[in-house]
C-alpha cells in the first residue's frame, strides 16, 4: 500500500470543557510517537461552556473550528472536509485519518499502531478505567464486551481510522446524530475494503450515563443498569 505522509484526527466535541484538555494532551503525545505529522482538529459543536478558548493552551497542530450542527454524525464530517481544506500538500492515498471522542483518552502508541496494521480501516476497543455505576453492571458489560477475543466485532467513534482516500470513496460521514460509526463501517465493507479489528488497540473512555449522541454508548450503559445486557445500535 502507498506509504503515509501526513495524519489527521478529528474530535468532535459538544460542551466538553472539563474533559476536552485531557483528551488533547494525550493525542499529542501519542502524535510525538508517529513517524508523520499529525493535524488534530477540534470541531466545536454548538458549544456554549467555553471551549473555543482552549485553543490558546495548544501548539499549532491543533486547530479548532465551530458548527451548529449539534449532530456527531456532522461533526465528524466537518472536522475531515476541514483537514482536507487545509491539508493540500500531500494526496489523500498518503493521509491517515482517525477519530476519537472529546471524554476519550489514547494511548501513545494509538496512532502509530493504527497506521502499521496496513489496512484500509482499523478499529479498535475501548475500555472504562473508572465505574459510575454498580459493580454488577460493570461485571455483565466486561464480560459481554470481551467475549470475542481478539478479532473483536465492536465499533467505536472513539477508537477508529481510516486511510483518507477511502474514507472519502465511501462518501464519508454522514450528518446521523447516533450510529455514524456504523454506518460507515458498514459502507467499508460493502465497497470490499480490507477492515483491521484489533482489541489491543484500546482507548480509555468515560462511563458516563448522559451521553451526547442519542441511542449511544452512554444510552447502552444506562440500559445495563435497568436490565439484563442486550445488544444496542450505540454499542456494537
Amino acid at each position: 500500500m502507498t506509504a503515509l505522509e501526513q495524519a489527521v484526527v478529528v474530535v468532535p466535541a459538544h460542551n466538553e470543557i472539563e474533559s476536552l484538555p485531557r483528551c488533547l494532551s494525550a493525542l499529542i503525545a501519542s502524535s510525538m510517537h508517529a513517524s508523520i505529522p499529525v493535524l488534530i482538529v477540534v470541531v466545536l459543536d454548538a458549544c456554549d461552556d467555553g471551549s473555543d478558548r482552549l485553543g490558546e493552551r495548544f501548539g499549532p497542530n491543533v486547530h479548532f473550528v465551530s458548527t451548529d450542527a449539534r449532530n456527531v454524525g456532522a461533526a465528524r464530517a466537518a472536522g475531515f472536509v476541514y483537514a482536507r481544506s487545509v491539508c493540500t500538500d500531500v494526496e489523500p492515498a498518503r493521509t491517515w485519518f482517525a477519530t476519537t471522542d472529546a471524554d476519550t483518552i489514547v494511548g501513545s502508541q494509538w496512532l502509530p499502531q493504527m497506521m502499521a496494521a496496513g489496512a484500509d480501516m482499523v478499529l479498535g476497543t475501548v475500555r472504562i478505567p473508572v465505574w459510575r455505576l454498580p459493580v454488577e453492571v460493570a461485571r455483565r458489560y466486561l464480560a459481554a464486551y470481551n467475549s470475542k477475543g481478539p478479532r473483536h466485532d465492536h465499533i467505536h467513534g472513539a477508537n477508529m481510522g481510516f486511510r483518507a482516500d477511502a474514507y472519502w470513496g465511501v462518501g464519508g460521514f454522514r450528518a446521523l446524530s447516533t450510529g455514524e460509526d456504523v454506518d460507515l463501517v458498514e459502507r467499508f465493507e460493502a465497497a470490499h475494503m480490507s477492515i483491521h479489528r484489533d482489541a489491543r488497540l484500546s482507548v480509555a473512555t468515560s462511563a458516563r450515563e448522559q451521553g451526547r449522541a442519542p441511542r449511544g454508548f452512554a444510552d447502552h450503559l444506562r440500559g445495563l443498569a435497568r436490565s439484563p445486557l442486550r445488544r444496542r445500535t450505540g454499542e456494537t
